[in-house]
């Protein structure tokens, strides 16, 4: 089928054969056939397939449109490698550097047969982004082989709401039992290249989005492995937990628990009140799923000292404070427990 009969656009239901095609040149049929992740370098277009079905065989759990959050609606979509860790390389590269590659990012959902024992239909949700505040999160599940394992779960935002097919069916899944996983300690996470943000037409969601945020987002980061780096030369274990809620989609996933000292850590990349007690509203809901949550110490990890007034909130709330200092991280080691 040639390209020009296939126009990319809301209401296109085809399959994999006819995109590759119409996209894939002169290496087609091959193009047809590879993962969920199809890069169509002769036409600059990159396709992502969501199987729903596959995908709960292969042990993913978390595609599908999320809650979203302030600046629009968001799509999860888990890359590629069904057996052991995934990793940030091959195909889910390519996946988060699309737009450095020049690649227009299409996502479709498979959605029934084109006819009984027929090709599986692939029904055109829109043209996405991958949001370059935050690209991806680490989620664990377990593979076929009963393996636990990372994934990563990719956050794509629509480019035109108007042109971007959102059903209430193709939400993720709510979690079939509240479970609390401890976490294998990772490896340090992949580097995520830097790029400014690319201008946008008022219809893309992604317009409002500032390079200020996704500088938050990195201090975060920075604090947290700095932090670990601490605990490490203080002899301290550390790790993490992943807390999946019954009915609820998704998952928690706690900054940093100290094993040691049966400690847990909310990190915030701002001092600021508004972080501060969004810190204590999650330490609050984590530490209810965790064991013996009466003797668990809650703590929130600032980049720096905060008010007098806020140290006397965290205080009132039995929240323990540490925060980076010239010297190290003030307030750690936390006081023992009575």
């Amino acid at each position: 089928m040639p390209s020009e009969d296939l126009e990319l656009k809301l209401g296109l239901e085809t399959t994999r054969q006819e995109l590759a095609v119409a996209f894939g040149g002169p290496e087609a049929k091959k193009r047809a056939s590879q993962p969920g992740i199809v890069p169509m370098r002769a036409t600059n277009k990159l396709f992502v397939f969501s199987d729903p079905h596959k995908s709960k065989e292969n042990g993913y759990n978390f595609d599908g449109w999320s809650e979203g959050d302030d600046l629009g609606p968001v799509f999860d979509y888990t890359g590629t490698g069904p057996i052991g860790h995934q990793k940030i390389d091959g195909l889910n590269g390519t996946l988060l550097e699309h737009e450095a590659q020049g690649l227009e990012l299409f996502l479709f959902i498979s959605d029934g047969y084109v006819k009984p024992g027929g090709a599986k239909k692939q029904r055109l949700v829109g043209q996405m982004v991958v949001d370059p505040i935050n690209p991806f999160v680490e989620r664990w599940d377990y593979d076929e082989t009963g393996a636990l394992r990372r994934v990563y779960v990719f956050r794509l935002r629509p480019v035109d709401l108007d042109q971007t097919d959102m059903r209430a069916e193709d939400a993720v899944q709510p979690a079939q039992k509240t479970e609390t996983v401890p976490l294998p300690k990772a490896p340090a996470k992949p580097g995520v290249k830097s790029k400014k943000t690319e201008k946008h037409s008022k219809s893309q969601t992604t317009a409002v989005i500032v390079d200020g945020e996704r500088l938050v987002q990195r201090r975060e980061g920075q604090l947290v492995t700095a932090f670990e780096e601490h605990l490490a030369k203080a002899g301290h274990t550390f790790a993490s937990f992943q807390i999946t809620v019954e009915g609820e989609p998704g998952a928690l996933t706690p900054d940093l628990y100290d094993e040691t000292d049966h400690a847990l850590y909310e990190a915030k990349g701002l001092t600021t009140r508004p972080n501060v007690r969004m810190a204590i509203g999650q330490l609050a809901d984590y530490r209810r799923h965790l064991k013996n949550p009466r003797t668990l110490r809650v703590a929130v990890l600032l980049p720096s000292e905060p008010t007098a007034d806020v140290k006397a909130l965290l205080k009132a709330e039995g929240v323990h404070l540490v925060y980076r200092a010239e010297t190290g991280f003030a307030g750690f080691p936390l006081p023992k427990v009575d």
